[in-house]
């Protein structure tokens, strides 16, 4: 990981140029590309919370590059290059803030859809299942263990929410009917097979790749890969040599800091509404040291 930007990024405002904030990037229009920062904001449960993770969007975004070299020569994505020691035209003053954790990017429109694989029974899937046994009307085997390895790997289309709203789960059948039947399948293909090949690079580093969701955008009449990819943002990643079925893994994501989350809600001290709760020192740290370890372990 780059060792030059060791300030903490919570929010960028550049002169001239409006910007669209995410849960964690601030995202620019440069005309013909976007420019996507990835600050040290963290969300949970749709909840940006107060407390940043230091150097957390360097992570992402060195985590994301990663993926899209290695995909590059069969996945067309939108990454052009990551801000390392030229910034955009403009943006001359702000370097410090762009450097590391700052992606140029292809502009195409959005398919609005969250392209979500699993492969173990996690999450808010482990939920549905106790209640219907199911996964987002995917029938399963009766009697799964929490965690438990899929017989295989299931796509499980969702709605992308606006910030402070919830993403919904939806039928493979809805989604076709808000995007189109041919563009659903496409890119249902091709996330599973996205997905089974990071696994299979993830295993070899000892690290199990438990679910990921995926943004796919259109351009010149081509569906590519966009925003982030297999980061501990947008995937579960257990250490495999620790995993064991039937209870909650110990994870290199953000799941450490729901968990976290979940006794201040059991204990009614908050109700999974903004604004979020402070974050303790320990949880900061042990979260920035889970996302480092998994970056080290993914990219060797």
């Amino acid at each position: 990981m780059p060792e030059n930007t060791t300030s903490i990024v919570t929010e960028t405002n550049f002169s001239g140029h409006s910007v669209k904030r995410g849960k964690v990037r601030d995202l620019y229009d440069l005309g013909d590309e976007l420019l996507l920062v990835a600050t040290d904001r963290i969300s949970a449960y749709d909840v940006v919370l107060p407390t940043p993770i230091p150097r957390k969007g360097i992570m992402l975004t060195q985590i994301s590059k990663f993926w899209f070299d290695f995909f590059s020569d069969s996945v067309p994505h939108h990454l052009i290059e990551v801000i390392e020691e030229n910034a955009p035209p403009g943006l001359e003053d702000h370097l410090d803030n762009l450097r590391s954790r700052t992606m140029r990017c292809r502009k195409t429109a959005v398919v609005p859809i969250e392209f979500v694989v699993r492969g173990y029974l996690a999450g808010s899937g482990w939920k549905d299942y106790l209640r219907t046994g199911s996964v987002c009307g995917v029938s399963l085997p009766a009697d799964m263990k929490q965690c438990e390895k899929l017989p295989e790997p299931i796509f499980t289309p969702a709605t992308k929410a606006e910030i402070g709203e919830h993403d919904e789960n939806i039928s493979f059948e809805r989604a076709c009917e808000i995007v189109g039947e041919d563009c659903m399948t496409e890119l249902r293909d091709r996330s599973l097979d996205l997905y089974n090949r990071a696994a299979e690079h993830a295993c070899k580093r000892g690290i199990i790749l438990a679910d990921t969701k995926f943004e796919w955008g259109e351009i010149n009449g081509e569906y590519i890969l966009i925003d982030e990819i297999f980061t501990p943002d947008s995937s579960r990643f257990w250490p495999a040599d620790k995993y064991e079925a039937g209870r909650d893994q110990e994870s290199f994501d953000k799941q450490y800091v729901r968990n976290y989350l979940t006794t201040l809600v059991d204990a009614g001290k908050w109700d999974k509404t903004a604004p979020g709760p402070v974050l303790p020192d320990e949880i900061v740290n042990n979260t920035a040291a889970k996302y480092k370890e998994a970056m080290d372990k993914l990219a060797g």
